[in-house]
């Protein structure tokens, strides 16, 4: 917005290579007329009535403005032709010399350009008289004599534009001096009117001298009149001028062109030197303080107006005006002394009672022109649509920055991520890759209905600051969802990204404090990359977000997308439907895996698990079903499917001699459903199967997020005789304490623990300490995943209850495992009744 300033302006002092020759050449041709006419000084009464002629023609009628020239239109031409018609040219030069030294000496301006005016005076008169020389000597009032006066006249204007042309381009430069001179031409055309009112004159005054009575009178009548059309014309103009500034400011008014738009066109129709816009700093809008300066192309970040004089303008609410027109604010003019200044007006910006800025204008044209009270009226014109042009232009962006930035943090949204991913990946640099990194915050939920969406909400803005300042200064960061931020950089390999991801994972895992509490926020990380993962911007956010949902079940919470993921996703949104027509038309099996105690390889129960054999997809694994059924609602159908086909072959091995328990895997959402209990209840009646035979196992990572909101459905399973057991137990990141707060029945650890513990120290030990927190708790504990005769004696020498695993059978269909009943157990009589025993295990 702000352009740069002009090339400087030399100094006032070279306009003495233009004066000298003037005055020279003026001094000449005095010497050469008083040698022809030695006694010129005898005409000294016409001398004085010529110079007060000349005085009172050089008041301007109007004035035109050339940069910080004014040129005034006058009719200086009157009097001069009747000077050289009745005077000796000694006395004309000194008339026209002394004419206008008197007004410039009122005006304090500087002695280089009084200088140059007298000399231009001068000079021109001087050129005048040798056309009058040169021609046939002046006989009558004839026709004769106007053409000799008419030529005089021209040349002496002539010679005055050429020589205001000439210290223009000296001190300016020549388009200044060129600007000038075409701005001189239209006083010809004036002259000539006023040459030939002159010529009128010498004729009346030649037939009677009491025509100068009567011509004075009409001169007088036209010069008022002509100044009065003057003025309309001037008003006229101005209403002109601030009705196309009007237009110019509601067009621009909505974007930040305002300065460029208004400042240029302000101080074109104020005649100022300078025209400044100032808006104070407030909320996100910076400071702003633009000045269109005459000879300046462009806006310069700078203003002259004296401190003192705003001050007084922005506190008050009201203009200020300060110059020799203006009397209200006199004390104010040291200040503007001080500042070099001749004049200034100050008009606030006003929106309702609050002050947004001020215009500003400083120094009218000219040297003997100032600001009136009108141009005080003009200027709050314009600040009045100028307010409401910078209040429409603040609310439209802020409007677009709302559009684009997330309220709370006040990072890029979604839409400002997607635009920016969109130019970025425009651009491929060699060895470069950009660069999507998404970090989930997890237990956002947990905080917001514990401690209320407040905490919620200052949790998210600590994140949006933590990650800001460790993201790095070539990094764009965003929210885009509730609890997901984007980081987009340019990085040089794969390799660095996914460092740079877990270097930010690591740093944003510190504590942080809301309200009370010090929290330790977990993230997980999905990174996708320009051009290996795709090469539009919703691509790459849809597989980053992809690559940190699978983040969240790794222990290093980093995930690099790969099209497996992809394709994982799809295919599960390609599920939902068929999953609803599996559960209703029986197409989904159970299997069982068998549970056997480990001291005396005892046939306790079996595991209920779900098995879907799709017929256009084969086998679908577990993890992916059950992930559909909860995205789709269909979770509660599934576990009363399984439960189902578990009481009713419960019942069916009851009948034969052959009594099991079974283990039914429960979602935590299906424990936040509180009918669930009731439907438990109802089954259990159905069936007639002793409450005591069913287990339901919850998922120790699941539960232990929603403990608190589980709880009560725990309770009325417990009441109801069924057995509760932690499944997964030793994978979760809470606290042992929670697990005194369960009524829980068994542990189940881990497969991952059992299967190394007999090759793992480490392993091992962590076995050893959940049999023997379990045995503190009085808990049943099931070791998972046992698959050799070496863990299963470790897990004896351990105390461990129940097995489970591929070294006792594979999960299997009913009509399998009553085949296998029947080839690997016996009947076995114990005090409690038969139970089956494995025969051999190998």
């Amino acid at each position: 917005m702000t352009g740069h300033p002009a090339r400087p302006t030399r100094s006032a002092q070279y306009a003495w290579l233009i004066t000298n020759p003037l005055a020279m050449f003026a001094l000449a041709c005095v010497a050469w007329f008083w040698v022809k006419e030695p006694h010129w000084y005898e005409s000294w009464l016409g001398g004085l009535i010529a110079t007060a002629g000349l005085v009172l023609a050089n008041v301007g009628v109007f004035s035109v403005a050339i940069r910080k020239q004014s040129f005034y239109v006058v009719v200086s031409e009157i009097p001069l032709v009747l000077a050289i018609f009745y005077l000796p040219p000694v006395m004309v030069v000194l008339a026209a010399t002394l004419a206008p030294l008197l007004p410039q000496l009122r005006s304090r301006i500087g002695f280089t350009k009084v200088a140059f005016n007298l000399a231009k005076s001068a000079a021109a008169t001087c050129a005048a008289l040798l056309v009058v020389a040169a021609l046939p000597p002046i006989r009558g009032a004839g026709p004769g004599t106007w053409g000799i006066l008419f030529s005089a006249a021209m040349t002496s204007a002539l010679v005055a534009s050429l020589a205001l042309a000439a210290v223009m381009t000296v001190i300016q430069g020549l388009q200044a001096g060129q600007e000038t001179f075409r701005a001189g031409l239209p006083t010809l055309v004036t002259a000539s009117i006023s040459v030939a009112i002159g010529c009128v004159f010498i004729v009346a005054v030649e037939a009677t001298p009491w025509a100068i009575v009567l011509l004075s009178v009409l001169v007088g009548t036209l010069v008022l009149a002509y100044r009065y059309l003057v003025g309309f014309l001037r008003q006229h103009r101005t209403l002109a001028d601030v009705y196309e500034l009007t237009l110019a400011v509601q067009e621009h008014g909505n974007d930040a062109s305002l300065p460029d738009v208004l400042l240029g066109r302000i101080r074109a129709l104020m005649r100022a030197e300078y025209a400044t816009m100032w808006l104070p700093a407030s909320g996100r809008h910076p400071e702003v303080q633009l000045t269109a300066r005459v000879d300046d192309k462009g806006l310069l970040d700078l203003a002259v107006t004296p401190a003192a004089i705003r001050e007084r303008a922005v506190g008050g609410q009201h203009a200020v005006a300060v110059g020799k027109n203006f009397d209200d604010n006199a004390d104010l003019r040291p200040a503007l002394r001080e500042s070099r200044l001749k004049d200034i007006i100050v008009v606030p910006l006003r929106s309702g009672q609050t002050t947004i800025g001020s215009i500003e204008v400083v120094n009218r044209q000219g040297g003997t022109l100032t600001f009136r009270p009108a141009d005080v009226q003009v200027l709050q014109t314009i600040a009045a649509h100028a307010a409401v042009a910078v209040e429409n232009s603040r609310l439209v962006e802020r409007l677009r920055y709302d559009a684009y930035h997330d309220r709370l943090t006040s990072l890029p949204n979604r839409r400002r991520m997607t635009d920016a991913l969109a130019e970025s990946v425009k651009v491929r640099a060699p060895g470069e890759v950009v660069a999507v990194m998404l970090f989930d915050v997890d237990g956002l939920r947990d905080v917001n209905e514990s401690m209320g969406h407040a905490a919620g909400d200052k949790l998210l803005a600590e994140v949006a600051q933590r990650l800001r300042s460790i993201a790095g200064p070539g990094a764009l960061v965003g929210r885009i969802g509730g609890d997901e931020f984007v980081v987009t950089l340019r990085a040089e390999s794969t390799e660095e990204t996914v460092r740079l991801a877990t270097e930010m994972r690591e740093q944003l895992r510190g504590p942080m404090v809301v309200g009370s509490l010090t929290l330790d926020v977990d993230t997980a990380a999905g990174v996708a990359l320009h051009p290996d993962h795709g090469d539009d911007p919703d691509s790459l956010l849809r597989r980053s977000e992809l690559a940190a949902n699978a983040a969240k079940a790794l222990p290093y919470g980093v995930q690099l997308f790969h099209p497996a993921l992809e394709s994982r996703a799809v295919r599960r949104l390609g599920l939902a439907a068929d999953l609803r027509r599996a559960l209703d038309t029986g197409q989904l099996e159970v299997h069982f895996q068998p549970k056997v105690s480990i001291q005396d390889r005892h046939l306790i129960g079996v595991e209920c698990l779900a098995r879907w054999q799709h017929p256009a997809h084969g086998d679908v694994s577990p993890e992916d079903f059950v992930a559909v059924a909860e995205h789709t609602g269909q979770l509660h159908r599934l576990t009363e499917v399984v439960l189902t086909a578990g009481l009713q072959h419960c019942r069916e091995w009851a009948d034969a001699g052959r009594p099991l328990s079974i283990a039914v895997n429960l979602s935590v959402r299906t424990l936040l459903d509180p009918r669930f209990p009731d439907q438990v209840h109802e089954l259990l009646k159905r069936y007639a199967i002793p409450p005591g035979q069913i287990t339901f196992e919850i998922s120790e990572p699941g539960m232990l997020g929603e403990i608190e909101r589980a709880l009560p459905t725990l309770y009325r399973l417990r009441d109801l005789g069924v057995r509760l057991a932690v499944d997964d137990f030793g994978t979760g990141a809470s606290s042992l304490s929670y697990l005194r707060q369960l009524p829980v029945h068994e542990i189940k650890i881990d497969d991952s623990f059992v299967q190394g513990m007999a090759t793992d120290s480490g392993d091992l030990a962590i076995v050893r300490a959940v049999i023997g927190l379990a045995r503190e708790f009085g808990l049943t504990v099931v070791a998972e995943g046992v698959e050799s005769e070496l863990t299963l004696d470790l897990l004896a020498e351990l105390g461990c209850e129940i097995g489970q695993g591929y070294f006792f059978s594979r999960p299997l269909p009913v009509e399998r495992l009553n085949t296998w009943l029947s080839a690997q157990t016996e009947p076995e009589e114990t005090p409690t009744g038969e139970v089956r025993r494995l025969r051999a295990v190998g």
